[in-house]
């Protein structure tokens, strides 16, 4: 089906599917749905080389590619353009207005997030919060959408999520039907789910993807030197696929991240992030999480952020998932 839309004065064709691009017949179709492009817009963030295996020449690709982008309007914009496009950023709460406050109103579409830090800092009780908040109205910090959630530790719990939709108001079996779950058993499992993810994505307007965690199978399958080159490239592919659905969709990706204790460190914190720099270049925003001094008081780190400044809060994990600390319980607390 191809749809014509005016857009400032000039008529673009907007094809709803692949057969609807020109020079994809069927046959075509259904190989580009094979190597995990479901959609007009997967196909959009695809490169040349990616659609080879289909038995698309280079220059053909290079066309269908283009016919692809233009339909959604992916191409070269003025800055002044670029500031209206920004303006369809859409914000999700974390549950805690002080974490908020550091993240500038919460964690952004079209990026990815990145939560590290040791087991216990509450990593995985807030992705559990982000797929009930994603559910909210956006006047209560939600985005009015489904979450995605790729689970590589066994940690996600639906019974998390039932305590947290009922301490919001929510109806519980109508927020665990809106999130869709799987659980990936190798690092190519983990791949080849979110590389099939774009249908997934847009049939149940999923505006949360979640993968918890990024890294523990490339860690545990990747060992030695030697096959570190391997790990890396396979992480760089996996996240530019994260970011190109996060953009593709309008919609808030988050990764958690395990961490690793540096001992030559003498000054500062030893602990580090797994992934090195091609995690760290491709996560937008990365916050650091750890255990106060005791009880459920966490502290939350902006570590980096292409414009936000650094700086550092503290929420609490309770029965009620992600909340903030009252003064009180910053008084008592030694957090700092």
């Amino acid at each position: 089906m191809v749809t014509e839309e005016p857009i400032e004065g000039v008529v673009k064709k907007k094809y709803m599917f692949l057969e609807d691009l020109p020079g994809i017949g069927p046959a075509t179709a259904q190989k580009l749905e094979e190597l995990g492009f479901h959609t007009v817009e997967s196909l959009a963030m695809a490169t040349a080389k990616e659609l080879e295996p289909a038995g698309i020449s280079e220059k053909k690709a290079f066309s269908v590619i283009e016919a692809a982008r233009s339909s959604i309007s992916v191409s070269f914009v003025r800055a002044d353009e670029l500031l209206k496009m920004r303006q369809s950023v859409l914000r999700l709460t974390t549950g805690s207005k002080a974490v908020d406050r550091i993240l500038d109103g919460g964690l952004e579409t079209q990026t990815i997030t990145e939560f590290y830090g040791e087991y216990g800092s509450g990593k995985s009780q807030i992705c559990h919060e982000l797929c009930v908040n994603v559910q909210l109205p956006p006047e209560r910090g939600g985005l009015n959408g489904a979450a995605l959630y790729v689970d590589t530790e066994n940690t996600f719990r639906t019974e998390r999520i039932v305590q947290m939709a009922n301490h919001l108001g929510l109806d519980p079996q109508q927020v665990v039907k809106n999130i869709i779950y799987a659980e990936a058993y190798t690092s190519d499992h983990q791949m080849f789910l979110l590389d099939n993810a774009d249908e997934v994505i847009k049939e149940n307007n999923v505006k949360l993807i979640i993968v918890d965690s990024l890294t523990a199978h490339f860690r545990s399958e990747y060992i030695g030197r030697e096959m570190l080159a391997s790990r890396q490239q396979k992480l760089n592919k996996h996240m530019h696929k994260l970011i190109r659905l996060a953009r593709a969709f309008n919609a808030v990706a988050v990764v958690t991240n395990q961490v690793m204790a540096k001992p030559d460190v003498f000054f500062g914190d030893a602990v580090h992030p797994i992934g090195g720099h091609i995690v760290g270049h491709t996560s937008h925003t990365r916050v650091y999480l750890r255990r106060a001094s005791h009880g459920p008081i966490r502290i939350a780190r902006l570590v980096s952020s292409p414009y936000l400044p650094e700086g550092e809060e503290i929420f609490k994990i309770t029965e009620n998932g992600i909340e903030d600390v009252s003064e009180e319980e910053k008084s008592k607390s030694r957090w700092r």
